[in-house]
């Protein structure tokens, strides 16, 4: 993952943090603390547009001596447009701001037409964390500042709305499995209603429920009185938020602590009111949630504001379950997937403390929580916080530990398997770690065993051990994973006659084949194509070839036609509603076999999970990406993390044709710990991170030679430095995506700050030379992957 070792102190002049300054000061150099005690007659403005810089504008006539303070949304003129902006610092009348702005008098700059907000949108200290962020990824404020906001609220929409409550009704956990069950097939008005609330777990208002199911009523009185939904008051026109009740004290259903979660709850809590950067690790089942819920009461007594970032809110139904009944009425979501109309609301009701605990995925650590007390990363590890298609290349991980540094409050990375970067800065002493072992009533760790593919017969990707002890488990009546990390039925099709793989038309990659919707689809661009019948070449019959999850589904439903299967991936799983049915059946034993991409590994505890089977392992054994090694560690310790986590010793088996692999001895031998520790030593040597610092110049074009001699004029233009070395350029290993042909750059260095000067030097010419070649590119500053 990407370097955790924020000394923010002494910033220096662009913004990035200095070596070697103490982790536990705050930098002052992008303060937006009020300005002189007169207004100024210029005032900044940040706009949305991939320019970086500001612009000098002058205050409005009716606002000339009165101060617009930094963070207040403001609308322009940008050439020929009208755009919304925002006031991000005063400037100097007599002199320009930056150095492409030239030698403007106050007579010559544009008048702000309107001030949008009578009080600053965003606070001081949160536009000061969105300006360190463009400033150390290098990317335009204006770009940075849109991102952190709701559309809305960027095309000028009121930052608040009067509030207004509702009746919304919502189902309980036993409501789902009783709707899956069908307990109420007699009552058909209490069946559909059940139906409904079960498709939307965030609940449906009077309103909504009176148009999909007129005479709703009475039959929502005899659900509640059996416990299957609830109804409560909320926030109106704020789905995303629960935002009913407002009782914080923690539930007096709240286990037990152990000794090892006592502790680290009392760790947390002392260090309240101070920056502390704590990584909770812990095995799966070791109770690292109950600590976030025992340490966010805690916070919300103290009258402030929790942060909870989680990779994928679709993958994380439990932890949100948890949550919504143990601190009812505190919680607000805020994620991607929600409508714009839903996004602004939830953000409203954030920013007036409607919703106190804000658990959301990667944009929501920019979420505006009052009085903010804690933050938590859960799963740091995982690479989903990491944006990487577009825009700001920004870590919400990273960034979450520079917020925390800026409140002065604790933040919790959690996780059972760290990233080698958070382990490092444990061992330099930059990060305290806090252990939870396995808890006294907890079996032990699971068993995991290799399965050697050259000494066993395989059928469909299954070896004969596999299938023996899938057996052996389903007839004790427990219940088996099958982990197969690739989508669809199988990753190509082959003409039997001329050899002919399916092509997709405007990748350098393969179609893979979808059976059960009759298609053949590109998981890299998205394209899709009718899957023939035979060889649009030859005429000859086509097969696939490999596996996939729906191949396997097909295969063990043949086997093992007796036990009830489900599969579940993006293609099973697109909806919340559907993710929260296939886990439902799978805790209510309805289901025997797991079939399951990397969704099955992030936060689902299924009790009757006795074996792990992984597939596919040698697939990260021998990759060009230097971290693929510790994504593989990582997912073979998180699968294995869902067998055996209630009953007796759960079982892993790991099908590999490399038995000998040092990556997959250690594992077996050492655990996570052992690989790790190794894995450091190796990234070490050869001068990776976190032992060096990493920036990834990427271009595209739609010309294949385009982007190489871009990128190669970029190298030419390049700084003299003696602390920076560049790598490249090349093509990746897949060189066309969408039709556009791409090309990469490496820029590394031992230093962090040399990394960063060499960079704001660059930017210039490469932008120019961009402008003349006509081609795309995007800096992604601590790149996740460089293959």
């Amino acid at each position: 993952m990407i370097v955790n070792d924020f000394s923010v102190a002494a910033a220096n002049g662009s913004g990035w943090p200095s070596e070697g300054t103490n982790s536990t000061e705050l930098s002052t150099d992008l303060s937006t603390a009020a300005g002189p005690a007169e207004a100024p007659t210029v005032l900044q403005v940040a706009v949305n547009a991939p320019l970086r810089r500001v612009f000098d504008y002058l205050p409005p006539a009716d606002r000339q001596g009165r101060a617009i303070p930094p963070g207040t949304r403001v609308r322009v003129s940008l050439g020929a447009r009208q755009v919304v902006g925002m006031v991000v610092a005063p400037a100097s009348a007599s002199a320009p701001t930056t150095p492409t702005l030239g030698a403007q008098r106050p007579a010559q700059l544009k008048t702000i037409q309107e001030v949008i907000d009578a009080q600053p949108l965003l606070t001081a200290q949160l536009l000061q964390l969105l300006q360190w962020v463009a400033a150390y990824y290098h990317h335009p404020l204006g770009e940075v500042i849109a991102a952190a906001l709701p559309r809305g609220l960027r095309e000028g929409a009121p930052a608040a709305t009067p509030p207004r409550t509702l009746q919304r009704w919502r189902v309980t956990t036993e409501g789902t499995a009783a709707a899956l069950e069908g307990v109420a097939a007699r009552a058909p008005a209490q069946r559909t209603l059940l139906g409904l609330l079960a498709e939307r777990p965030e609940g449906l208002s009077a309103r909504e429920l009176t148009q999909q199911q007129p005479g709703w009523q009475r039959a929502a009185r005899l659900l509640e009185r059996r416990g299957w939904v609830a109804m409560e008051q909320c926030l109106e026109g704020a789905p995303a938020t629960e935002t009913c009740g407002s009782s914080p004290a923690l539930s007096a259903s709240a286990p037990r602590l152990s000794g090892p979660q006592t502790d680290a709850v009392a760790t947390i809590d002392a260090a309240a009111g101070t920056f502390s950067a704590l990584v909770l690790r812990g095995a799966t089942g070791s109770g690292k949630t109950e600590v976030y819920l025992q340490c966010a009461a805690r916070v919300l007594a103290r009258g402030q504001g929790v942060l909870l970032l989680v990779p994928e809110i679709a993958l994380t139904p439990q932890l949100i379950e948890r949550f919504r009944a143990r601190l009812p009425g505190q919680l607000g979501v805020l994620h991607s997937a929600l409508s714009d109309a839903e996004r602004l609301d939830a953000w409203r009701a954030v920013r007036a403390g409607v919703a106190r605990i804000v658990l959301g995925t990667r944009s929501a650590v920019f979420a505006p929580v009052p009085e903010l007390g804690l933050i938590i990363v859960d799963e740091e590890h995982d690479s989903s916080y990491k944006q990487q298609e577009s825009g700001c290349r920004y870590s919400a991980r990273d960034v979450a530990v520079v917020r925390a540094q800026q409140a002065q409050v604790p933040i919790v990375l959690g996780s059972a398997t760290p990233s080698l970067e958070s382990l490092q800065n444990i061992a330099s002493g930059r990060y305290q770690v806090l252990q939870l072992p396995r808890r006294e009533d907890q079996a032990a760790a699971p068993l995991l065993r290799l399965v050697d593919l050259r000494a066993h017969a395989i059928h469909q990707g299954l070896s004969t051990p596999v299938l023996q002890a899938m057996r052996r488990h389903l007839t004790a009546g427990s219940q088996v994973l099958v982990f197969i990390n690739r989508r669809g039925y199988a990753p190509t099709l082959l003409c039997t006659g001329c050899g002919w793989i399916a092509p997709c038309a405007h990748c350098d990659a393969r179609l893979t084949v979808h059976r059960v919707s009759g298609e053949l689809r590109c998981h890299h661009c998205g394209a899709v194509e009718a899957l023939p019948a035979r060889c649009t070449r030859c005429g000859h019959a086509v097969k696939p070839v490999g596996q996939g999850t729906e191949r396997i589904e097909q295969t063990l439903q043949e086997m093992f036609p007796e036990h009830p299967l489900l599969r579940l991936d993006r293609d099973t799983a697109g909806r919340p509603a559907q993710l929260d049915q296939i886990v439902a059946q799978l805790r209510g034993g309805q289901a025997r076999i797991l079939v399951g991409t990397q969704m099955v590994t992030k936060g689902h505890h299924f009790p009757g999970m006795m074996l792990a089977v992984v597939l596919n392992a040698d697939q990260g054994l021998f990759s060009s990406d230097f971290r693929a090694a510790e994504r593989l560690a990582q997912t073979i310790v998180q699968v294995a993390g869902r067998a055996g986590r209630e009953r007796a010793q759960g079982e892993v088996l790991i099908q590999t044709e490399n038995p000998d692999h040092p990556l997959l001895l250690s594992l077996l031998q050492g655990g996570y710990e052992s690989f790790a520790e190794e894995a450091l030593a190796e990234r070490r040597a050869a001068r990776w991170p976190p032992f060096a610092r990493l920036a990834m110049l990427r271009a595209s074009a739609t010309d294949p030679q385009a982007a190489l001699e871009f990128l190669a004029s970029a190298r030419a233009a390049a700084p003299a430095d003696a602390h920076v070395r560049l790598l490249g350029p090349v093509s990746p290993a897949m060189a066309r995506r969408a039709d556009r042909y791409y090309a990469q750059l490496l820029a590394e260095s031992a230093e962090r700050s040399a990394l960063h000067r060499f960079l704001e030097a660059w930017l210039a010419p490469i932008e120019s030379l961009a402008r003349s070649a006509r081609v795309r590119f995007a800096l992604d500053v601590d790149p996740l992957e460089i293959g």
